[in-house]
């Protein structure tokens, strides 16, 4: 009997029940979109949880990026500071607003962009820095403020993994300038697709209003040129929703991290993130790095043996941003990427959604091992 097959993420839904009595509301109301009653409430919903104090909500995450820069106002024509390791959202957003990426290495221990290296890259062109919390592990959020601080730079923050992640019991939600959280399906936290902006500053909030209506205030006053990007009330309906299972969903996931971790600890061809004491983790993805110690043991090499053995990770992030053709041309000469070119070649994300059964991880781990062996 052939075995079910097991991908790398799966979508949680919610009881069909409790969904269908927000839609019952939106019948009522005739309300589908533009700032309706649910959009409303999911933001304070929000906004609680994850004690923040602005929330803007966004058809998407990577509009969401894209008016995050854009309402930032930065000098046109400038450069932005950002990481290789990333999915190509982040670079794009930077390059749809008329930014130019520099690529920043990354530390080999969480992926996240290298503080140490940033200073280097800094000219007079600089307007900002854009850091990514990979996989929801958290940057060094302090340096890097601390950096953006002493060269007058914007700190923005590409936080789409990194939903109700909290640095010294802290939101992640509260470094920077702003942050920017997806809630695609495929995250921990999802409202089928959608985003959201949060920020500190109250005065952004009705430039990022303005930015995501077409730029319109009123029936006869658009004072930017923006994009359509809002949020409907079906999409803040799921997040509602799925906001009520949010802490059950994160625990078990924890589980199914710490299973993986247990299980892996004694393969030495695999590397894996080791948690930080001051850091609350939503256990967000799994990644593993192929050690290159034996040409015999590669990443490519695992991932076919898993997919042969009906298992389907992914290879998250590969290629690397600054090696894809469109961004070639973005890489300066002395911007040294070795580590962010060695994580992405041997990196691989293995399953992990909250009801993958721990006899599913340990299938997993023994078919990694057999490869390994």
């Amino acid at each position: 009997m052939k075995k079910k097959t097991i991908y790398v993420t799966k979508p949680f839904l919610p009881p069909l029940e409790e969904f269908k009595e927000k839609l019952d509301a939106i019948w009522s109301t005739g309300h589908i979109t533009n700032w309706g009653p649910i959009h409303e409430e999911f933001k304070e919903e929000l906004k609680a949880y994850l004690h923040v104090k602005n929330i803007s909500l966004f058809t998407n995450g990577h509009l969401a990026l894209e008016t995050a820069i854009k309402c930032l106002k930065l000098p046109q024509g400038g450069e932005i500071i950002t990481t290789p390791f990333t999915f190509v959202s982040t670079s794009h957003a930077i390059l749809n607003c008329g930014y130019t990426p520099v690529f920043c290495d990354i530390c080999e221990d969480d992926f996240n962009m290298d503080h140490t290296k940033i200073a280097d890259l800094i000219t007079d062109k600089t307007v900002a820095i854009l850091p990514v919390h990979v996989f929801g592990q958290p940057c060094n959020v302090h340096e890097l403020q601390n950096i953006a601080t002493k060269h007058k730079l914007k700190l923005i923050y590409d936080s789409a993994h990194a939903f109700n992640v909290k640095v010294d019991n802290n939101s992640i939600f509260n470094y920077g300038d702003i942050s920017m959280a997806s809630l695609h399906a495929t995250k921990v936290m999802h409202s089928i697709e959608g985003g959201f902006l949060a920020y500190q500053d109250e005065k952004l909030q009705e430039k990022i209003r303005y930015l995501k209506n077409f730029g319109i205030a009123n029936a006869e006053d658009v004072p930017e040129v923006g994009s359509n990007a809002k949020m409907n009330e079906f999409q803040a309906s799921m997040g509602s929703v799925n906001l009520k299972y949010i802490d059950e969903n994160i625990a078990k996931r924890k589980v199914i991290f710490t299973h993986y971790l247990k299980l892996l600890q004694d393969n030495e061809h695999i590397q894996t993130i080791a948690l930080k004491d001051n850091i609350q983790y939503n256990f967000s993805y799994f990644p593993i790095v192929i050690n290159t110690n034996n040409n015999n043991i590669t990443r490519n090499g695992l991932a076919e043996y898993l997919i042969k053995n009906d298992i389907v990770p992914r290879k998250y992030f590969y290629p690397l941003i600054s090696n894809l053709d469109n961004y070639k041309n973005y890489n300066r000469s002395a911007n040294n990427l070795a580590i962010a070119n060695k994580i992405a070649n041997n990196i691989l994300t293995l399953p992990i959604y909250p009801d993958l059964d721990l006899s599913d991880v340990e299938r997993i781990v023994s078919i990694i091992n057999d490869y390994t062996r």
